[in-house]
């Protein structure tokens, strides 16, 4: 077979297995917002009889890589937002889970949150709210410029458990992509715009389970423990004559001064300056220690509550996706929610999202632009009025100065104070 022919071949049966594991994959859910997701989603009736609850637009926001790309976007401020979706019922056992979604804080939202809930069991999707239980919350919590968190809350046994590490999200106003990956070792990663932001395991970065070992506290080191790196050369000797060497010599240099008298100066000597032979005091060479142990540890020893789960990273069968946030200023955009088990398909997506990375940050520069130029025209319109007012009410004191002069000057008596307040 020649060369060119192996070489199709290898290509061909490359082929046959991306398309094996891409048939493989299972896309569970993969909403975009396109005309007619009002079919597929159920705004809630949550908060509406309090006036708290806002509405979602369908719109592709004020800058965007795409104006045909459209997501739904929170409106009405210091409201509460509540929608959900049905889907094809699914459990990740013995399989990755990969929730995905993008978002877009077009708004200086002050204080709100812009995550996503995985549901289980039965909803009343009218009903959907911030007391409906749920298997998973991920994604962005900002309030002022202190909370900038990222939530990974996960729901065991009907109880939720946030992760331990501090995540932070963005906060800029450019999309952003927020992936979530829990694979069936209980490991988990997570994205943002399609790169690794962190990862780990739920037995060590939740608390849901005790951990599998302890520190042993009644460990001591033992007392042949050796931990020093280095030692003196046992075998070094101390030159000859070392400790004899002075540390300063006579400045041989030195001249005695012409008006020097030894009857009344002394006998002369000359000044005594740095012996270059002096090394200090004698230390042997610093050697590698060969009984060298390495810094002693505190050992880790099996824990006896732990008690383990082999279904730890398994949820209860989703049932719904739903957004219940809380915003103080809306504008938020929700987008291209995905829910898988392939990431490999979910970098796909972002990619194809990020295709119009730049001309959505040329229009948001340009929005910026016209934003600052609205704002310097009225700052400008709000000083000019207040430089009238400051005329107005100087003309005011000057022409009732006058007034009160000549008042006076007819009523030296009265008191033109109080006739004043009368009219």
């Amino acid at each position: 077979m020649g060369r060119l022919s192996l070489l199709k071949l290898k290509l061909l049966s490359f082929s046959c297995l991306l398309l094996a594991q891409l048939s493989l994959a299972e896309i569970i859910f993969e909403e975009k917002f396109d005309d007619g997701w009002h079919s597929r989603w159920v705004k809630s009736d949550w908060k509406k009889s309090e006036g708290k609850a806002g509405t979602f637009k369908h719109t592709a926001g004020q800058w965007s890589g795409d104006p045909d790309d459209k997501g739904i976007q929170t409106t009405g401020d210091a409201k509460h937002f509540a929608v959900s979706a049905k889907i094809p019922e699914y459990t990740n056992r013995n399989r990755t889970l990969v929730l995905q979604y993008s978002i877009r804080f077009e708004q200086d939202i002050e204080c709100g949150g812009g995550y996503i809930k995985l549901l289980s069991g039965f909803v009343n999707q009218k009903k959907f709210g911030g007391d409906t239980p749920y298997s998973l919350m991920f994604g962005p919590d900002i309030c002022g410029t202190q909370t900038k968190k990222l939530h990974v809350i996960l729901s065991y046994q009907g109880q939720n458990y946030p992760i331990k590490k501090e995540l932070e999200c963005e906060t800029d106003k450019l999309t952003h992509f927020y992936t979530f990956i829990l694979r069936p070792d209980a490991s988990y990663s997570i994205l943002i715009d399609g790169r690794e932001r962190d990862s780990g395991s739920m037995y060590i970065d939740w608390d849901i389970l005790p951990p599998r070992k302890l520190r042993d506290t009644k460990a001591k080191k033992p007392k042949d423990w050796d931990d020093r790196e280095y030692i003196d050369d046992p075998n070094a000797v101390k030159p000859q004559g070392y400790d004899r060497i002075p540390k300063e010599i006579p400045d041989h240099s030195a001249k005695e001064p012409d008006d020097w008298d030894d009857e009344v100066n002394g006998i002369w000597r000359p000044p005594k300056v740095p012996n270059p032979a002096y090394k200090g005091p004698w230390k042997p060479k610093r050697i590698k220690n060969p009984n060298y142990k390495g810094k002693w540890k505190i050992p880790y020893i099996d824990n006896p509550e732990f008690e383990d789960d082999p279904d730890l990273y398994v949820l209860k069968p989703i049932k719904y996706v739903g957004i219940e946030v809380w915003q103080v200023k809306s504008g938020t955009i929700f987008d291209n929610v995905l829910i898988c088990d392939d990431p490999d398909y979910a970098k796909e997506v972002v990619q194809e999202v990020f295709a119009n990375r730049e001309i959505e940050k040329e229009a948001f520069e340009e929005a910026e632009k016209i934003r600052k130029a609205r704002e310097e025209e009225e700052a400008q319109r709000a000083r000019e009025e207040g430089e009238r007012r400051r005329r107005e009410r100087g003309y005011d004191r000057r022409h009732r100065d006058r007034y009160r002069d000549r008042y006076r000057k007819h009523n030296p008596r009265d008191d033109f104070d109080d006739y004043h307040d009368e009219l």
